[in-house]
């Protein structure tokens, strides 16, 4: 399996219980929207991209092994856009934190609580 198609039945599994989610294919990987709204996204060499709170992203950029969202080399995303390693995502906990937090944003602006 890949480290894509591995992250992508872990992120089906840990977002199973939420309510209207549904996967498309972005960003060159598979992104699982929650209420219609990007909450995150394997991509293909198995790192995940997370969407979160913008008023987090100085904090959540210092964990290891998170970096700047970039749509193409040089072009940042902007604050809420955070691509996080394989490494950082290989333990359940690592993978949770950050599915966690870009729930906690997708809830928070959809005012949708589950």
């Amino acid at each position: 399996m890949t480290p894509q198609a591995d992250l992508i039945e872990r992120l089906r599994a840990r977002l199973a219980d939420e309510p209207l989610t549904r996967e498309v294919s972005m960003f060159g990987g598979r992104s699982f929207m929650v209420n219609e709204k990007l909450v995150a996204s394997a991509l293909k060499d198995g790192d995940l991209l997370v969407r979160v709170d913008a008023e987090r992203h100085g904090e959540l950029t210092l964990r290891h092994g998170a970096r700047q969202a970039e749509m193409g080399a040089g072009r940042d995303m902007g604050p809420g856009w955070i691509a996080v390693s394989a490494a950082s995502i290989a333990s359940d906990e690592g993978l949770s934190f950050w599915l966690d937090a870009a729930l906690d944003y997708n809830h928070a602006t959809t005012k949708s609580r589950t």
